[in-house]
């Protein structure tokens, strides 16, 4: 089986949040090797379909997940992008009706790395530019076009190439011009036309639309009238996609059954109802060697389940770079990511003046939404000894934070996995979470679940709920003893790697696309 994905973002090459991350290490976790005819088989036959919104593709323990050749990923070069010195430099002919005589030339940068096959898009008018999707004036009104030309160039090479094709994986609605060309430019092309289309949700929020103006970047006059008719304004590229394809997934089991409602579906659950059995939820896996306390370089003292002593020294380390008196025995809960309402960081603002009465102190990273950085920075001139805003982007204090809590918060009104509670638990920080999407497949509460406990969860997204979480987390922390240490062992001792179960579960979903779009 070939798989080759097409994504806007892919760590280290490009990222702005999950995306980058996720398609880099299912990549790797998926491209490790050759099947076994047998394994190939047993996944085919064993594989798990747990109705609309259920989990997808569950693959039995000890079969390899891997396919039998390198994934390819395309992406765009963007500006500042580097690529190694034995890097492949190939012209490209690709159509393009935003181009005069409908051609436009563009070169594909390839090379081998990280386990996968790496191919870039590069063209600078399209994608030489200080952003990925906008600047500060908003999005660019071109991305269209700009996504539109890095799916056909996939398509072409991939065409132009002597090696069979199996399955497309496109993630969000940036890729899903793939699906729609594969349909209606590539119908007397078997290669491209015969390849399985699997499509991941990362958030349903970003739904690509165009108006009809926007289309002619990416199709002609007659190609646009088949792809909406003769009346509609425009479409939305993620709608089309997700119509079109033999499979669809989001990263969360339980953020696959919210969208299926009106409430979180966001105008698109009918489509998602009626794809029926092949739609449904993959929890995302973590990158366990990037992601461990124990080799960690930017952690002043690594540690582990069995030796939690350098935990102490991250904790008074933390506490000083942000200017906290580290013999101050309170609680200090992290918040690191989006400001954003979306991520909950208007509860924090709301709970911050109840939880700093009750003893909690605030470490918070992040950028976003200038009123929530305000709130917060006054928050923090007022009460410097307890409350820390860092307004940036900083990888390096991220970890820090993760290791330096005694608590994670992040009460996100919707979050389609999320990987910062995952993190949290891995570094031995119990989180704060909402029942949300995959906060509440990843986080067991520990009031609940005495014996399973690895968190906090609330059930509604709002100031007092968030309060009362962080309330009874606090009172664990303080109480401290055998209970406090159990907690932190049991997220520790998550297994959330790729190869634990997502990556499985990902070969199976390629292995039924193939057969769904191969059926008579």
């Amino acid at each position: 089986m070939r798989v080759v994905c097409i994504s806007a973002e892919c760590e280290p090459w490009a990222k702005t949040g999950g995306l980058g991350d996720v398609v880099d290490a299912l990549a790797r976790a998926v491209a490790c090797g050759s099947d076994q005819e047998a394994g190939a088989e047993q996944v085919v036959q064993s594989q798990v379909w747990v109705g609309t919104g259920g989990v997808m593709g569950q693959a039995p323990g000890g079969v390899s997940p891997c396919v039998d050749r390198p994934v390819d990923v395309f992406l765009p070069r963007y500006r500042g992008v580097s690529v190694p010195n034995d890097a492949s430099v190939t012209p490209l002919s690709v159509p393009d009706p935003h181009a005069a005589g409908g051609v436009t030339e563009v070169k594909l940068v390839e090379f081998e790395a990280r386990g996968y096959r790496v191919r870039l898009v590069d063209h600078p008018p399209a994608f030489d530019r200080d952003g990925y999707y906008g600047d500060d004036d908003g999005d660019f009104a071109d991305n269209g076009w700009r996504f539109g030309l890095l799916c056909r160039a996939a398509l072409e090479a991939l065409l132009a190439e002597d090696r069979p094709l199996d399955v497309l994986h496109l993630h969000d609605w940036q890729a899903m011009p793939a699906a729609l060309m594969r349909d209606i430019f590539y119908s007397d092309k078997p290669r491209i036309f015969d390849a399985a289309v699997v499509v991941t949700i990362h958030n349903l929020a970003y739904q690509g639309w165009l108006s009809r103006e926007q289309l002619a970047g990416i199709a002609t006059v007659a190609e646009i009238s088949k792809m909406v008719g003769p009346h509609a304004d425009g479409l939305l590229l993620l709608r089309e996609g997700i119509k079109r394809a033999e499979l669809v997934n989001t990263v969360s089991p339980g953020y696959a059954a919210e969208v299926l409602t009106p409430a979180f579906g966001l105008g698109m659950d009918k489509v998602l109802r009626g794809l029926g059995h092949r739609f449904g939820g993959i929890i995302n896996g973590l990158d366990t060697a990037l992601w461990d306390p124990g080799t960690d370089s930017a952690l002043p003292a690594s540690y582990s389940r069995a030796d939690l002593s350098g935990k102490a020294t991250c904790r008074r380390a933390l506490l000083s770079e942000v200017g906290f008196d580290p013999d101050d025995e309170r609680a200090v809960l992290g918040m690191i990511g989006r400001l954003d309402p979306q991520k909950g960081f208007d509860l924090l603002t709301g709970a911050a003046k109840d939880l700093l009465v009750e003893g909690g102190r605030l470490v918070v990273l992040g950028t976003g939404d200038p009123k929530l950085v305000a709130e917060l920075e006054a928050l923090a001139s007022k009460r410097p000894d307890a409350v820390a805003v860092s307004e940036r982007f900083d990888r390096a204090l991220a970890r820090r934070i993760y290791a330096g809590s005694d608590l994670f918060v992040m009460p996100s009104r919707f979050e389609p996995c999320g990987q910062g509670q995952m993190i949290a638990l891995r570094y031995g920080t119990p989180a704060i979470v909402h029942r949300t999407g995959g906060l509440a497949d990843t986080v067991v509460d520990a009031d609940a679940f005495p014996d399973e406990g690895t968190g906090f969860v609330f059930e509604t997204p709002t100031v007092a709920a968030l309060l009362e979480a962080c309330r009874r987390a606090m009172s664990h922390y303080h109480a401290g003893g055998i209970a406090w240490a159990e907690l932190q062992d049991r997220g520790m001792a998550i297994d959330w790697s790729w190869e634990a179960g997502p990556a499985e579960q990902y070969a199976a979903t390629y292995r039924r696309a193939v057969s769904l779009r191969r059926e008579p």
